[in-house]
């Protein structure tokens, strides 16, 4: 099984070089950078399979690089902040960001937030994981169809009046949630569980991200928010 390999920019040497060794040592390929510039540049020549980017570095701020990265591929991108309350967070998340850990963190930790975002993408994720998890979809195998709006769970195709819709894994996975449970109120700790593979509290500002994300592409009202409970997609 080919090495995942990791794009890893962070400016602080010692952290950037204490975790590239600890990745190294869980079987993935690591290419580091110092500042957000250097980071674009291995991007480009190396396209590696998941990108964890600190937000603040030098040159090219995480948030700005991820968004050029978001421009040119869909490739994973968790985002490190040291500040688990600070709008930087958001930030890199509504940039297109999959995830963020704070630090400090712990390794164990940070591999396990790796393999549950790779798992979304397909991408094998080292020695111990496993492929990408089977999505829900109709017996048939048929298209969802809720107005103008079409998902096709088997093709993995989002079209809305007739023409394709541009969804990340992350988002996809978000909408086949709703669209297999139309009307249904999904409370954000279930989505967190379902579609982050959060085993634990996470920060469900992570959902409430995607969720407009995914409203900006597939309409506005068609996932209601039910204060104090959740979402629901519209039938």
């Amino acid at each position: 099984m080919a090495e995942t390999h990791v794009l890893f920019v962070e400016d602080d040497d010692v952290i950037r070089e204490a975790t590239q060794l600890a990745l190294e040592r869980d079987g993935f390929l690591v290419t580091a950078a110092p500042d957000g510039l250097t980071g674009l540049e291995r991007f480009r020549a190396d396209r590696p399979d998941i990108a964890l980017l600190d937000v603040m570095v030098p040159g090219l701020d995480g948030v700005s690089l991820c968004r050029r990265i978001r421009d040119e591929s869909t490739v994973p991108v968790i985002m490190l902040s040291a500040r688990a309350d600070s709008i930087d967070v958001v930030l890199g998340l509504e940039a297109g960001a999959d995830d963020y850990v704070t630090k400090p963190f712990d390794g164990a930790v940070l591999v396990a937030r790796i393999r549950a975002v790779l798992r979304r993408f397909g991408h094998a994720s080292g020695p111990g994981g496993r492929g990408a998890e089977p999505v829900p979809e109709e017996p048939d195998g048929g298209v969802l169809r809720f107005g103008d709006l079409e998902v096709d769970p088997e093709g993995m195709e989002v079209r809305k009046g007739g023409l394709q819709v541009a969804l990340t894994p992350t988002e996809m996975r978000l909408l086949l949630e709703f669209s297999t449970a139309p009307g249904t109120v999904l409370s954000r700790d279930r989505l967190l569980e379902r579609v982050w593979e959060y085993g634990w509290g996470g920060d469900t500002r992570v959902v409430d991200v995607h969720v407009q994300r995914l409203r900006g592409k597939i309409g506005q009202d068609r996932i209601e928010t039910v204060r104090g409970f959740g979402y629901k997609l519209r039938g």
